[in-house]
């Protein structure tokens, strides 16, 4: 190993956060930074009264690190001090040696490779000295600085794109709201039917022991969670099934299929995505209803996909599940079917899906582009930190 190589543990402190508990938690106070917080800026803070030593206060610029469940790296962009949450490090680095920015890089290539390494994990997590001891190139302040732009200036087109991604998301929103109103208070007064009257059935698959990593080309595989947890179908998000197991073709899913997760964590069940292309040979597993619609139902699946995604109608559903709020919720076919919303006139959803269809080959184009960038972003990462980013 070179000697321009150093392990991240001498060249940072990384300071784990505290285990707050809903005792803590008060209606004002400094507020708490939990994982969520960093992945999603519209998440709520909890707020805190508790004091706690100042090696766990976070100061405007932070660099914080995820490492159970989510693996990712953040800088603090709160204009004020919070305070950390366990599960997050907060790593402050030694700047006569290190440049904070290209540290921050440093972390995101280690937990990159981390994230291959525990694919399929139940609950992926980094042991810290492990994390610690990870070496990776450290040449001159000067030449980091500079390879820190180069990173800086491909993520910041990354972050355009997808920005442009959520620009799509929020006009797909924006027009349903306009066509069709709040699902939940319906406005409009649209004719409210029972899910179950809609649909001619609801199928789902098996959950076998799967091969720990993707099905690759050819191969049968098995949908994850994932592949419909964030509301946009992603195929890619699945498990190699073990060769010679029986395949019911009946779960295969197909473009068209109206996907729901009947079973998550309490904030993340009843997430509902629309497909509309697949690779083949991919299975619905038991987690993941197929919502089949009837022929005679006067609902479209884009009207009936916007609906359920929409944050007041997925509340409602969400409120359907039974089980530990600690842990994994299920919704059941039964609660599920009863489920009423209204139903507007079948032209209008026609309307809104040509509208939709529109709007889905944007957001299509902005994905490749944003893949594109994501594969040019890992190139120049790897590069510069094996050292030959400069090489001709």
């Amino acid at each position: 190993m070179s000697s321009d190589h150093v392990a991240l543990g001498d060249v940072a402190t990384f300071t784990n956060g505290v285990a707050f508990t809903s005792a803590d938690w008060h209606e004002h106070g400094s507020r708490i930074i939990r994982i969520q917080n960093l992945t999603d800026a519209t998440k709520p803070f909890n707020r805190t009264t508790r004091q706690v030593p100042e090696r766990f206060h976070v100061r405007p610029g932070d660099l914080l690190v995820s490492w159970s469940a989510t693996l990712g790296v953040f800088a603090w962009q709160g204009p004020d001090v919070a305070l950390l949450n366990q599960h997050i490090f907060r790593v402050r680095p030694d700047s006569a040696v290190v440049d904070k920015r290209y540290l921050r890089h440093a972390i995101g290539a280690v937990l990159r490779k981390a994230e291959r390494h525990l694919h399929g994990a139940t609950m992926r997590h980094v042991n810290k000295s492990d994390l610690l001891a990870e070496r990776f190139y450290c040449p001159s302040l000067e030449e980091q600085a500079r390879a820190a732009g180069v990173l800086d200036a491909v993520d910041a087109l990354r972050a355009g794109r997808q920005r442009a991604l959520e620009l799509c998301d929020e006009l797909t929103r924006s027009v349903f709201l306009d066509m069709f109103g709040d699902p939940v208070g319906n406005p409009r007064g649209w004719e409210l039917r029972r899910l179950g009257d809609l649909l001619s059935g609801i199928d789902s698959g098996r959950s076998p022991r799967c091969l720990d990593r993707p099905a690759r080309p050819g191969e049968w595989g098995l949908l994850k969670l994932g592949a419909v947890t964030r509301g946009v179908y992603d195929a890619d998000q699945n498990k190699a099934l073990p060769e010679g197991f029986a395949v019911d073709r009946r779960c295969e899913v197909r473009a068209g299929d109206l996907l729901f997760s009947r079973k998550n964590t309490p904030d993340l069940v009843a997430a509902t995505a629309l497909v509309t292309s697949t690779r083949a040979r991919l299975l619905l597993p038991d987690l993941v209803f197929r919502l089949v619609l009837a022929e005679d139902s006067g609902a479209t699946a884009e009207y009936l996909h916007a609906a359920l995604t929409h944050p007041a109608l997925r509340k409602r559903v969400q409120a359907l599940a039974s089980g530990s709020a600690a842990s994994m919720v299920n919704i059941s076919k039964g609660k599920l079917l009863g489920l009423s919303l209204p139903v507007p006139p079948l032209g209008l959803q026609q309307r809104f899906a040509a509208l939709l269809h529109r709007v889905r080959t944007q957001r299509e184009a902005q994905a490749a582009h944003l893949a594109k960038l994501d594969e040019l972003f890992d190139s120049v990462r790897q590069r510069a930190f094996d050292g030959t980013l400069w090489d001709a």
